[in-house]
């Protein structure tokens, strides 16, 4: 595994805050220690991963290692009050998420994160979800903006990204679920948009939330039977090339230009080496080429792997 390989790579926050399983706060740590051992030097976290507790773990990992040497992100459009916690996180604290993207919801978000990192500043921030709130949400770039950070849009809605891509001034979309080989809708417009306005995409969500690493859910939950057959071809298709499925789903949206970076969510040291360990398995060209894998549209040529858009 090349260091430029390494740059594209985030680590997500999601599944060290307890996504789908408790994940205590040592393995937590662990993780987020080898990840830096391993060169990874962007995280990405939100309030809503287990109501504050993955912005905590991060904020404890990143305690005393040099501010200059890394990237954060987070998210607003939700405060956390007390109340009922989104049930598929576990052993997350009594804390539930109110939508709010005024101009003082997202400024008191940005705050109330802050103090949870323990920074005094996050380099870039997502306005998160805002699918059923989208005039709200670029409403609030110019004041997010103001805050000093990058400002993007991170969603799994391809048509919402669009929209934050025509018509705000964003730097960075990131977009969920939308570009893997079992869902590459993203790059039918949105990729060839993000990369004509030079807005920064970063791929999040590569397994489907576990369709495409051995799990049996798609975008958190049980997929149609079409789904499962497409993914029972590629798996084949892999078969015959040698190429394990989940390096395909980790490399696939790093073979197109507009997309600068990958998040991945480990839960723990092991399963994190494993996706790295993936990332570097060679894929050859005719697996590239075989019709069952998506295709780059647009005229955006597909690349290997390495460097950092």
């Amino acid at each position: 595994m090349s260091a430029s390989t390494v740059t594209q790579v985030g680590l997500g926050t999601a599944a060290l805050a307890g996504l789908f399983e408790e994940t205590d706060a040592a393995t937590a740590r662990a993780t987020v220690d080898r990840a830096w051992e391993l060169g990874i030097r962007y995280f990405d976290t939100a309030p809503s991963y287990g109501s504050g507790l993955a912005e905590q773990r991060l904020g404890e990992a990143l305690r005393g290692r040099p501010r200059a040497d890394f990237v954060v992100s987070t998210k607003v459009g939700r405060l956390l009050r007390p109340g009922a916690p989104e049930p598929m996180f576990k052993g997350a604290p009594p804390l539930g998420p109110v939508v709010d993207f005024t101009p003082d919801g997202v400024r008191r978000a940005m705050a109330e994160s802050l103090e949870r990192l323990r920074l005094d500043r996050v380099n870039i921030v997502f306005i998160h979800d805002p699918d059923d709130y989208i005039e709200h949400g670029i409403a609030v770039v110019p004041v997010l903006r103001d805050m000093g950070a990058e400002v993007g849009v991170g969603t799994t809605s391809v048509q919402t990204a669009l929209a934050f891509a025509r018509d705000s001034e964003i730097d960075r979309v990131m977009i969920a679920g939308r570009y893997t080989p079992l869902d590459p809708s993203a790059g039918e417009v949105l990729l060839e948009l993000c990369q004509r306005r030079g807005i920064s995409v970063t791929a999040a969500g590569v397994f489907n939330s576990g369709l495409l690493s051995g799990d049996s859910t798609f975008d958190y939950q049980l997929p149609p039977v079409a789904l499962i057959e497409r993914t029972r071809q590629l798996a084949a298709m892999c078969e015959r090339y040698a190429v394990p499925l989940e390096a395909l789903a980790l490399q696939f949206p790093l073979r197109n230009p507009a997309v600068s970076r990958i998040v991945i969510g480990p839960r723990t040291p092991a399963e994190l080496e494993e996706d790295i360990g993936l990332l570097a398995h060679p894929i050859p060209d005719d697996l590239w080429l075989d019709p069952l894998t998506p295709s780059t549209v647009n005229g955006l040529p597909n690349r290997p792997t390495g460097g950092l858009a």
